[in-house]
Order: C-alpha cells, then sequence, then structure tokens
C-alpha cells in the first residue's frame, strides 16, 4: 500500500515500529491461547496479570487503518483531535501528521496512557519524528485525563477496548456535528464492545454507526 504521508522520514520511523509490533503478534496470541486453558477471560476489563504482560507490547494499529484515520483527519480539517490508548504512539504519529499537514492553528492531538514506561517510549518517539509540539501526551488512567480540557473534538481513535466506553462517554459532550469517532476491532473482541455499541445504537446519544470490512472489524461512528 502507498502511504498517504509523503514524509519519508515518518514513514521510515513508520515502517520500524510497525516490524516491531507484528514480531510481537505470535506471543501475544499464544499467551492468549495459554490463559484460555485456564479459564475465561474477564469480559470487559484486563487483570492485573494481562495488564502486566501487556505493559512492554506495542499493539500497534495495522497500517491500512493508521493510513485511513489519516485521511479521515484529512478530510474533516481535524484541529483537536483524541487518542483512547497510545501505548508506543505509532497511531498518534498518523494523527498528529494529519493535524500537522492540515496547517491549522493551535491543531493537537491529545493522546493517553496508562503505563509511565510507554509513556515514556511515546514520547521519545514523537520528538524523534518531529511531532511532539502538536501531540498532548495525557500520562495515567484516561478516566480521570479526558475529564477537562477537551474543547470541540472533530475525531476521536478508540484502540483499548477495556476502556473504550468509558472514553466515549467522556468526550462525545464534546463532538462537534460531524466529528467522528473510529474504534478498532470491534468484529473480533464483539462480546468486549456489547456496552459500547448500547451506547452507540441510543438514540439519545445523536450517534450514527456503521462497521466497515478491515480485520477484525472498525466502527465508524458520527455524530449528529
Amino acid at each position: 500500500m502507498i502511504s498517504p504521508l509523503r514524509d519519508p522520514k515518518l514513514e521510515a520511523q513508520l515502517a520500524r515500529l510497525h516490524a516491531e509490533s507484528d514480531a510481537q503478534t505470535g506471543d501475544i496470541l499464544r499467551y492468549f491461547e495459554q490463559r484460555a486453558r485456564q479459564g475465561p477471560l474477564p469480559r470487559t476489563h484486563f487483570d492485573v496479570e494481562t495488564q502486566r504482560y501487556f505493559a512492554d507490547k506495542l499493539v500497534a494499529l495495522d497500517r491500512d487503518k493508521a493510513s485511513f484515520c489519516y485521511q479521515l483527519c484529512r478530510a474533516l480539517r481535524a484541529r483537536r483531535v483524541v487518542e483512547a490508548g497510545t501505548s508506543f504512539g505509532v497511531s498518534t504519529l498518523y494523527l498528529a501528521a494529519a493535524v500537522r499537514d492540515n496547517a491549522l492553528d493551535g491543531g493537537v492531538v491529545i493522546a493517553t496512557e496508562y503505563e509511565p514506561e510507554k509513556a515514556k517510549i511515546a514520547r521519545a518517539n514523537f520528538d524523534e519524528a518531529g511531532l511532539a509540539r502538536f501531540i498532548d501526551l495525557r500520562e495515567g488512567d484516561l478516566r480521570e485525563t479526558l475529564r477537562d480540557d477537551l474543547g470541540a473534538i472533530d475525531f476521536v481513535l478508540v484502540d483499548i477496548w477495556n476502556v473504550a466506553l468509558d472514553a466515549l462517554t467522556l468526550v462525545t459532550p464534546h463532538l462537534r456535528p460531524g466529528a467522528i469517532v473510529a474504534c478498532d476491532n470491534t468484529t473480533s473482541h464483539a462480546d468486549a464492545y456489547r456496552d459500547y455499541f448500547a451506547f452507540v445504537n441510543d438514540p439519545a446519544n445523536r450517534l450514527r454507526t456503521m462497521t466497515l470490512p478491515f480485520d477484525g472489524g472498525f466502527e465508524l461512528t458520527v455524530r449528529d
């Protein structure tokens, strides 16, 4: 796939980070196979063992989905973007590149990360890409870090299923009409997203949604 970024330096960095993430996929699958033999995992949250296991895993958004998010942000002329679940900051770089390329004063990606070590690595990746000035990385529990100073939001990426509903509930009042919320793996992890879909499909929340046929499912939700 040809990258829409047209930024050779950033594309080289992203290729390296995606390769590191891809190299961890087999181990992650084996981990869940092993855990499944021990009994069912919690449906709506990571337990302590799983939280610890993922502390050093990239779990980067797929390249095609991340490029799609870049294109959506360009089409929206997005100025304020929220990302729930930053990890090492791979998808954040796509979002920040879109904000940069939209060339709007005060453009920012409000990113969230719970793990301090991941946040440290993400900041280093932002600096390497020269995109740190477009990113407000809020470290800690997003149920706290997304409570204030959001402004009018144009685009949201939800890539953290265990607190997806919490993130959506916090950002929805700040979505401008026509804003988009993208959420990953809503088909492959449909059971975990049951409450998320209940919120999205409640007419009181003024949202319209459809599942796009990306691998694992990719939910595209628009604010009325």
